[in-house]
Protein backbone atom coordinates (compact mmCIF):
# COMPACT_ATOMS: atom_id res chain seq x y z
CA UNK A 1 0.00 0.00 0.00
CA UNK A 2 1.31 3.61 -1.32
CA UNK A 3 0.95 5.64 2.06
CA UNK A 4 3.14 8.61 0.59
CA UNK A 5 1.57 12.06 0.50
CA UNK A 6 3.21 13.66 -2.23
CA UNK A 7 1.60 14.31 -5.39
CA UNK A 8 3.22 12.31 -8.65
CA UNK A 9 1.53 14.92 -10.67
CA UNK A 10 3.72 17.61 -9.74
CA UNK A 11 7.23 17.58 -11.12
CA UNK A 12 10.21 19.72 -9.83
CA UNK A 13 13.33 20.39 -11.66
CA UNK A 14 16.14 22.00 -10.51
CA UNK A 15 19.21 23.63 -12.33
CA UNK A 16 22.41 25.05 -11.90
CA UNK A 17 21.79 28.08 -14.39
CA UNK A 18 21.30 31.36 -12.25
CA UNK A 19 18.08 32.94 -12.51
CA UNK A 20 18.12 36.98 -11.74
CA UNK A 21 14.73 37.70 -9.55
CA UNK A 22 12.85 40.59 -9.92
CA UNK A 23 14.02 43.92 -8.41
CA UNK A 24 11.85 44.93 -5.62
CA UNK A 25 11.19 47.91 -6.77
CA UNK A 26 9.95 46.74 -10.07
CA UNK A 27 6.18 46.46 -8.98
CA UNK A 28 6.12 50.00 -8.20
CA UNK A 29 7.62 51.58 -11.09
CA UNK A 30 4.77 49.19 -13.06
CA UNK A 31 1.46 50.94 -11.32
CA UNK A 32 3.06 54.31 -11.25
CA UNK A 33 3.62 53.67 -15.21
CA UNK A 34 -0.08 52.85 -15.66
CA UNK A 35 -0.96 55.66 -14.17
CA UNK A 36 1.07 57.88 -15.88
CA UNK A 37 -0.38 55.83 -18.87
CA UNK A 38 -4.09 56.14 -18.25
CA UNK A 39 -4.08 59.86 -17.38
CA UNK A 40 -2.37 60.65 -21.04
CA UNK A 41 0.65 62.11 -18.87
CA UNK A 42 3.21 59.75 -21.14
CA UNK A 43 1.83 60.94 -24.53
CA UNK A 44 2.00 64.65 -23.14
CA UNK A 45 6.00 64.00 -22.21
CA UNK A 46 6.27 62.66 -26.01
CA UNK A 47 4.58 65.62 -27.48
CA UNK A 48 5.73 68.33 -25.49
CA UNK A 49 8.72 68.34 -24.35
CA UNK A 50 11.18 67.39 -27.00
CA UNK A 51 14.96 67.75 -27.60
CA UNK A 52 16.72 66.65 -30.90
CA UNK A 53 20.26 66.11 -31.32
CA UNK A 54 22.11 64.39 -33.33
CA UNK A 55 24.22 61.42 -31.83
CA UNK A 56 21.31 60.21 -29.81
CA UNK A 57 20.32 57.75 -32.90
CA UNK A 58 16.99 56.12 -31.89
CA UNK A 59 16.48 57.53 -28.94
CA UNK A 60 13.79 59.81 -28.18
CA UNK A 61 13.26 61.93 -24.45
CA UNK A 62 10.87 59.46 -23.39
CA UNK A 63 13.30 57.03 -23.34
CA UNK A 64 15.70 58.96 -20.88
CA UNK A 65 12.66 60.00 -18.73
CA UNK A 66 11.92 56.07 -18.09
CA UNK A 67 15.81 55.51 -16.80
CA UNK A 68 15.28 58.61 -14.53
CA UNK A 69 11.91 57.59 -13.61
CA UNK A 70 13.01 53.99 -12.78
CA UNK A 71 16.48 55.31 -11.33
CA UNK A 72 14.47 57.76 -8.67
CA UNK A 73 11.58 54.92 -8.25
CA UNK A 74 14.14 52.48 -6.89
CA UNK A 75 15.81 53.91 -4.24
CA UNK A 76 18.93 52.18 -5.79
CA UNK A 77 22.22 54.50 -3.97
CA UNK A 78 24.04 54.86 -7.82
CA UNK A 79 22.98 54.58 -10.93
CA UNK A 80 25.60 51.69 -11.60
CA UNK A 81 23.67 49.56 -9.20
CA UNK A 82 20.47 50.31 -10.98
CA UNK A 83 21.49 49.26 -14.44
CA UNK A 84 22.95 46.10 -12.84
CA UNK A 85 19.70 45.28 -11.43
CA UNK A 86 17.67 46.07 -13.94
CA UNK A 87 19.63 44.39 -16.92
CA UNK A 88 18.13 41.22 -17.27
CA UNK A 89 14.70 43.10 -17.10
CA UNK A 90 15.59 46.18 -19.12
CA UNK A 91 13.44 44.85 -22.51
CA UNK A 92 10.10 44.41 -20.50
CA UNK A 93 10.56 47.80 -18.16
CA UNK A 94 11.43 50.14 -21.40
CA UNK A 95 8.33 48.12 -22.63
CA UNK A 96 5.99 49.46 -20.10
CA UNK A 97 6.61 53.05 -20.99
CA UNK A 98 5.84 51.78 -25.14
CA UNK A 99 9.81 51.63 -25.55
CA UNK A 100 12.22 48.76 -26.65
CA UNK A 101 15.78 49.88 -26.62
CA UNK A 102 17.59 50.73 -22.78
CA UNK A 103 19.94 53.73 -23.34
CA UNK A 104 23.42 53.20 -21.83
CA UNK A 105 24.86 54.70 -19.06
CA UNK A 106 27.29 56.66 -21.29
CA UNK A 107 24.41 57.87 -23.51
CA UNK A 108 22.41 59.10 -20.57
CA UNK A 109 25.40 60.77 -19.68
CA UNK A 110 25.35 62.58 -23.04
CA UNK A 111 21.90 63.40 -23.01
CA UNK A 112 21.84 65.08 -19.53
CA UNK A 113 25.34 66.91 -20.37
CA UNK A 114 23.70 68.38 -23.75
CA UNK A 115 20.30 69.16 -22.48
CA UNK A 116 19.27 72.68 -22.45
CA UNK A 117 16.83 74.59 -20.45
CA UNK A 118 13.86 74.73 -22.63
CA UNK A 119 12.89 70.97 -21.99
CA UNK A 120 13.46 70.82 -18.52
CA UNK A 121 11.47 73.83 -17.63
CA UNK A 122 8.23 72.25 -20.48
CA UNK A 123 8.47 69.65 -18.49
CA UNK A 124 8.50 71.11 -15.32
CA UNK A 125 5.16 73.14 -16.69
CA UNK A 126 3.59 70.32 -17.56
CA UNK A 127 3.80 68.57 -14.20
CA UNK A 128 2.87 71.64 -12.68
CA UNK A 129 -0.25 71.29 -15.44
CA UNK A 130 -1.17 68.00 -14.63
CA UNK A 131 -1.22 68.61 -10.50
CA UNK A 132 -3.43 71.46 -10.40
CA UNK A 133 -5.44 69.57 -12.43
CA UNK A 134 -6.00 66.52 -10.21
CA UNK A 135 -6.44 68.09 -6.58
CA UNK A 136 -5.75 65.32 -3.96
CA UNK A 137 -8.26 67.21 -1.27
CA UNK A 138 -12.08 66.44 -2.71
CA UNK A 139 -13.74 69.35 -3.31
CA UNK A 140 -15.73 70.71 -0.44
CA UNK A 141 -13.44 69.24 2.51
CA UNK A 142 -11.77 71.67 4.66
CA UNK A 143 -7.88 71.28 4.59
CA UNK A 144 -5.87 74.15 6.11
CA UNK A 145 -4.44 75.68 9.48
CA UNK A 146 -6.77 77.51 12.03
CA UNK A 147 -5.54 79.77 14.22
CA UNK A 148 -6.44 80.87 17.58
CA UNK A 149 -9.34 83.06 15.82
CA UNK A 150 -10.47 80.21 14.00
CA UNK A 151 -9.09 81.76 10.95
CA UNK A 152 -8.10 79.32 8.07
CA UNK A 153 -4.65 79.01 6.54
CA UNK A 154 -3.31 77.55 3.46
CA UNK A 155 0.52 76.58 4.40
CA UNK A 156 3.14 76.55 1.51
CA UNK A 157 7.00 75.51 2.45
CA UNK A 158 9.33 77.09 0.55
CA UNK A 159 12.66 75.33 1.88
CA UNK A 160 16.09 76.32 0.08
CA UNK A 161 18.79 73.43 0.57
CA UNK A 162 22.27 73.16 -0.59
CA UNK A 163 24.77 69.97 -0.61
CA UNK A 164 28.19 69.94 -0.62
CA UNK A 165 30.86 67.18 -2.58
CA UNK A 166 34.12 66.66 -2.06
CA UNK A 167 36.91 66.80 -4.75
CA UNK A 168 39.01 64.47 -4.44
CA UNK A 169 42.66 65.16 -5.21
CA UNK A 170 44.16 64.19 -8.97
CA UNK A 171 47.77 63.69 -10.12
CA UNK A 172 49.00 66.44 -11.96
CA UNK A 173 52.02 66.58 -13.79
CA UNK A 174 53.55 67.37 -17.24
CA UNK A 175 52.53 63.96 -18.80
CA UNK A 176 48.91 63.63 -17.71
CA UNK A 177 46.09 65.36 -19.09
CA UNK A 178 44.22 68.56 -17.67
CA UNK A 179 41.80 66.88 -14.94
CA UNK A 180 38.16 67.34 -15.38
CA UNK A 181 36.07 67.24 -12.73
CA UNK A 182 32.25 65.50 -13.63
CA UNK A 183 30.64 68.34 -11.04
CA UNK A 184 31.83 71.16 -12.78
CA UNK A 185 28.77 71.89 -14.84
CA UNK A 186 26.46 71.28 -11.95
CA UNK A 187 28.80 72.29 -8.28
CA UNK A 188 30.55 75.59 -7.78
CA UNK A 189 32.25 76.97 -4.35
CA UNK A 190 29.91 78.35 -1.89
CA UNK A 191 29.06 78.15 1.08
CA UNK A 192 28.85 74.57 2.44
CA UNK A 193 27.76 75.08 6.47
CA UNK A 194 28.17 72.50 8.40
CA UNK A 195 28.74 69.98 5.58
CA UNK A 196 32.25 68.66 4.44
CA UNK A 197 32.74 70.04 0.48
CA UNK A 198 34.57 71.84 -1.56
CA UNK A 199 31.90 72.65 -4.26
CA UNK A 200 27.85 73.23 -3.45
CA UNK A 201 24.42 72.99 -5.44
CA UNK A 202 21.78 74.85 -4.21
CA UNK A 203 17.82 74.20 -4.37
CA UNK A 204 14.37 75.46 -3.87
CA UNK A 205 11.36 73.03 -3.29
CA UNK A 206 7.83 74.42 -2.68
CA UNK A 207 5.51 71.96 -0.99
CA UNK A 208 1.62 72.83 -0.52
CA UNK A 209 1.70 71.62 2.77
CA UNK A 210 -1.65 69.61 3.73
CA UNK A 211 -2.09 67.54 0.87
CA UNK A 212 1.69 67.42 0.43
CA UNK A 213 2.07 68.07 -3.20
CA UNK A 214 5.34 69.11 -4.79
CA UNK A 215 4.87 72.49 -6.76
CA UNK A 216 8.25 72.58 -7.98
CA UNK A 217 12.04 72.48 -7.83
CA UNK A 218 14.60 74.56 -8.95
CA UNK A 219 18.06 73.93 -8.92
CA UNK A 220 21.49 76.46 -8.90
CA UNK A 221 25.47 75.73 -8.64
CA UNK A 222 27.25 77.30 -5.54
CA UNK A 223 24.68 79.73 -3.71
CA UNK A 224 22.42 79.84 -6.35
CA UNK A 225 19.91 82.31 -6.67
CA UNK A 226 18.08 82.47 -3.93
CA UNK A 227 15.84 85.65 -4.48
CA UNK A 228 15.30 84.26 -8.32
CA UNK A 229 14.00 81.42 -7.29
CA UNK A 230 11.60 82.61 -4.45
CA UNK A 231 10.11 84.55 -6.71
CA UNK A 232 9.35 81.85 -8.97
CA UNK A 233 8.07 79.93 -5.80
CA UNK A 234 5.54 82.51 -5.56
CA UNK A 235 4.47 82.94 -8.79
CA UNK A 236 3.32 78.82 -8.99
CA UNK A 237 2.31 79.05 -5.42
CA UNK A 238 -0.34 82.10 -7.03
CA UNK A 239 -1.21 79.87 -9.97
CA UNK A 240 -2.47 77.35 -7.65
CA UNK A 241 -4.73 79.92 -5.93
CA UNK A 242 -6.22 80.84 -9.12
CA UNK A 243 -7.03 77.23 -9.72
CA UNK A 244 -8.26 76.47 -6.37
CA UNK A 245 -10.65 80.00 -6.48
CA UNK A 246 -8.08 80.64 -2.80
CA UNK A 247 -8.03 84.06 -1.68
CA UNK A 248 -4.21 85.61 -1.35
CA UNK A 249 -5.49 86.70 2.28
CA UNK A 250 -5.80 83.08 3.68
CA UNK A 251 -2.07 82.12 2.05
CA UNK A 252 1.12 81.58 5.11
CA UNK A 253 4.48 80.87 3.00
CA UNK A 254 6.91 79.53 5.82
CA UNK A 255 10.29 80.33 4.22
CA UNK A 256 13.59 78.78 5.45
CA UNK A 257 16.82 80.72 6.64
CA UNK A 258 18.21 80.69 3.32
CA UNK A 259 15.86 83.56 2.91
CA UNK A 260 15.38 85.55 6.46
CA UNK A 261 16.71 88.77 5.56
CA UNK A 262 14.22 91.95 5.29
CA UNK A 263 15.22 92.15 1.25
CA UNK A 264 13.40 89.01 0.71
CA UNK A 265 10.64 90.17 1.66
CA UNK A 266 9.55 92.54 -1.28
CA UNK A 267 9.51 89.08 -3.23
CA UNK A 268 6.63 87.69 -1.71
CA UNK A 269 3.97 89.43 -3.47
CA UNK A 270 1.96 90.72 -0.39
CA UNK A 271 1.58 87.39 1.41
CA UNK A 272 1.72 86.35 4.83
CA UNK A 273 4.95 85.15 5.83
CA UNK A 274 6.72 83.19 8.53
CA UNK A 275 10.30 82.52 8.46
CA UNK A 276 13.46 82.44 10.62
CA UNK A 277 15.73 85.34 10.36
CA UNK A 278 19.43 85.73 9.93
CA UNK A 279 20.31 88.95 10.04
CA UNK A 280 20.77 89.84 13.94
CA UNK A 281 21.64 93.27 12.83
CA UNK A 282 17.90 94.07 13.80
CA UNK A 283 18.36 93.02 16.84
CA UNK A 284 20.18 96.20 17.79
CA UNK A 285 17.36 98.57 17.26
CA UNK A 286 15.91 100.33 19.87
CA UNK A 287 12.28 98.91 19.77
CA UNK A 288 13.60 95.65 19.81
CA UNK A 289 16.74 96.54 22.93
CA UNK A 290 13.98 98.30 25.14
CA UNK A 291 11.87 94.92 24.64
CA UNK A 292 14.40 92.74 25.56
CA UNK A 293 14.84 94.64 28.80
CA UNK A 294 11.61 93.80 29.80
CA UNK A 295 10.19 90.64 31.30
CA UNK A 296 9.51 87.62 28.55
CA UNK A 297 6.16 87.11 27.09
CA UNK A 298 6.42 83.27 27.85
CA UNK A 299 9.21 80.25 28.44
CA UNK A 300 9.35 76.56 27.31
CA UNK A 301 11.01 74.22 26.77
CA UNK A 302 11.60 70.61 25.09
CA UNK A 303 11.50 67.25 26.08
CA UNK A 304 15.16 66.66 24.39
CA UNK A 305 16.46 69.71 25.14
CA UNK A 306 17.73 71.24 28.91
CA UNK A 307 17.63 75.03 28.43
CA UNK A 308 14.80 76.58 29.07
CA UNK A 309 14.06 79.39 25.89
CA UNK A 310 12.36 83.27 26.68
CA UNK A 311 10.33 84.17 23.90
CA UNK A 312 9.85 88.27 23.15
CA UNK A 313 7.04 89.46 21.20
CA UNK A 314 8.04 92.86 19.11
CA UNK A 315 4.55 93.08 17.32
CA UNK A 316 5.45 95.98 15.11
CA UNK A 317 8.98 96.53 13.76
CA UNK A 318 9.99 98.06 10.59
CA UNK A 319 11.99 95.59 8.34
CA UNK A 320 14.27 95.85 4.96
CA UNK A 321 14.89 98.64 2.95
CA UNK A 322 11.77 99.10 2.31
CA UNK A 323 10.75 99.60 5.90
CA UNK A 324 8.11 96.89 6.32
CA UNK A 325 5.99 96.14 9.19
CA UNK A 326 6.43 92.70 10.92
CA UNK A 327 6.33 90.84 14.13
CA UNK A 328 9.30 89.42 15.66
CA UNK A 329 9.54 86.86 18.01
CA UNK A 330 13.03 86.72 19.61
CA UNK A 331 13.82 83.53 21.07
CA UNK A 332 16.65 83.19 23.84
CA UNK A 333 18.27 80.53 26.32
CA UNK A 334 21.20 80.93 28.83
CA UNK A 335 24.63 80.18 27.43
CA UNK A 336 26.61 76.93 27.65
CA UNK A 337 29.93 76.35 29.12
CA UNK A 338 32.80 77.74 26.68
CA UNK A 339 34.66 74.97 25.64
CA UNK A 340 38.35 74.91 25.30
CA UNK A 341 39.58 75.19 21.83
CA UNK A 342 42.93 73.79 20.49
CA UNK A 343 45.22 71.19 21.87
CA UNK A 344 46.57 71.70 25.60
CA UNK A 345 50.21 70.03 25.75
CA UNK A 346 51.94 69.95 29.04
Amino acid sequence: MNTSIADGSIIVQSSSQPVPSTPPWFGEVTLIVQYLRNHHILSALTEHVRFARRRFGHYEVIDFLAVLFGYALSGERTLEVFYEHLSPFAPAFMALFGRERLPARSTLSRFLTALPEEPVEALRSLFLSDLLARPLVPEGEPAGLWDRTEKQWQVFDIDGTREAARQRALPQGLGLPVPQRRLRPLCAPGYTGRKRGEVVRSRTTILQAHTYQWLGSFGGSGNGKPREELRRAVAQILQYLVTHQLPAASVLLRLDGLYGTGVTLSDVAGLAVVMRGKVYQVLSQAQIQFRLSLPPDQQFSRPESAYVRTLYDCPDVLVGPSEQRCRIVVATHPAGPRKASGRRRA
